[in-house]
């Protein structure tokens, strides 16, 4: 199973967003805004985010505390996306099988594939998956400028290489360090 990959263009991201709707959108908005992992963003509740400026959660992977601005993109998309009559206890990416539960990771991922697909992106922005919303967000904080290491402290990295290989940092970038310098 090849490794996934941030998306690197802001033209693609945006033909995916343009390729979903309604919760499946706000999925992959939330996803590469706030960098979180699938598994914490499955869990969420409509009353975690409708009118909320912050969301506090406990990240199942690491079991620490993490609290993360919802900025305009993702209030943005909840108005939009998020019903008026949802209940604060119904689950934001709510399972259309009937019981109030979330969608299945492996539901997220094809909604995500398919959104590629229909974007007309399959093969060419590398291996994409659940992770890819959280790489993105890592790769464009650090192109805007975010200092690796508090990159590291949002990701809960132990060190700078660990977390410039997750955002995928290649030769390519290097060179272009080079490339762009002309004195």
């Amino acid at each position: 199973m090849n490794e996934v990959q941030p998306i690197k263009s802001k033209r693609h991201i945006n033909a995916i967003k343009s390729a979903l709707h309604g919760r499946n959108r706000l999925l992959f908005v939330l996803g590469v805004n706030s960098g979180l992992r699938i598994s914490d963003m499955l869990p969420l509740k409509v009353g975690d985010v409708r009118g909320q400026d912050y969301v506090a959660i406990r990240e199942k992977k690491t079991a620490k505390p993490k609290r993360f601005a919802l900025n305009n993109a993702i209030k943005r998309e909840i108005r939009e996306s998020v019903p008026a009559d949802a209940a604060d206890d119904d689950y934001l990416f709510r399972s259309r099988k009937g019981a109030n539960k979330p969608i299945s990771r492996v539901q997220a991922y094809r909604i995500l594939d398919a959104a590629v697909e229909r974007a007309g992106l399959a093969g060419k922005i590398g291996a994409i998956g659940c992770h890819s919303t959280r790489k993105t967000f890592g790769y464009f904080a650090y192109k805007n400028g975010t200092d690796i290491g508090l990159l590291m402290r949002v990701f809960n990295h132990s060190s700078e290489k660990q977390t410039l290989h997750y955002i995928g940092q290649t030769q390519e970038d290097i060179d272009d360090v080079y490339v762009n310098i002309s004195l």
